[in-house]
């Protein structure tokens, strides 16, 4: 198995050389990612400058290719380009420093880097650890590779794209995976007002949590308990329930 790896803290992050060591007992590992860190660029795409990837070395053999491009500019350059004569069989982005469950999917560049890897038809995962004090990589990608393995063994999910999050505690001491769907409750609306030395107003982005916790299972409220979550996704925003109304409205150009 031919394995692309990728991730948004870019190339010399922890995450992804502990992702990349565990990965190689799943199959051939090639790494492109990005020079820099690009956290929270979304499903950014470049056009306006070219690609230009640079190979990184370490003692003295190839490991990766640096890209200074957003995440899924690694991978679509990577599928359309780089190895398109050698087929990669799954797309991985990872791992991330800080959880990328609930509505932070929609914000997240690790997660967009496997949305990307779908679009091409390639089993696609992205993995996140939880932000810590003292990150424990290794552990969270001995559970990645667990998880992954399992992932491709069955049929139905060739060509999917999965979401895995990995809690602290999972990684110090035993826990479950669950399976189960992203959180909607909004959070991360509040920021905090300052000025320069100028007298001019700026503003800080604030982590805060939802006022009133959802009642339903999801992987936001199950990473709380500890909880590994597996959430499988699809990149289809069509409102299919709302289509064959709309074709009755009296909408006019």
């Amino acid at each position: 198995m031919r394995i692309l790896l990728t991730n948004d803290d870019g190339v010399h992050a922890p995450g992804l050389a502990a992702l990349r060591q565990q990965l190689r007992h799943l199959g051939e590992v090639i790494t492109v990612a990005p020079a820099t860190e690009q956290s929270g660029v979304g499903h950014s795409i470049t056009y306006l400058t070219p690609l230009v990837p640079k190979s990184i070395h370490r003692d003295g053999v190839h490991w990766a290719w640096a890209v200074e491009g957003s995440p899924a500019d690694c991978v679509k350059l990577s599928l359309a380009e780089l190895f398109v004569d050698e087929p990669i069989d799954l797309v991985v982005s990872g791992i991330n420093n800080g959880l990328n469950a609930g509505i932070n999917v929609l914000y997240s560049g690790t997660v967009a880097a496997a949305i990307e890897g779908a679009f091409f038809g390639v089993t696609s995962v992205a993995v996140s650890l939880e932000n810590s004090d003292d990150n424990d990589f290794d552990a969270a990608a001995v559970i990645a590779r667990n998880v992954i393995g399992e992932i491709v063994r069955h049929d139905e999910s060739r060509g999917g794209l999965f979401n895995l999050n990995v809690p602290t505690a999972a990684t110090e001491s035993a826990s479950e995976v669950k399976v189960v769907p992203m959180g909607l409750a909004q959070y991360g609306r509040r920021y905090e007002k300052r000025q320069d030395p100028g007298g001019r107003d700026y503003y800080w982005a604030l982590w805060t949590q939802p006022d009133k916790p959802p009642a339903e299972m999801t992987d936001v409220t199950q990473l709380r308990e500890g909880c590994v979550t597996l959430t499988p996704l699809h990149f289809n925003l069509t409102r299919d329930d709302l289509l064959s109304e709309m074709k009755e409205w009296n909408l006019r150009p």
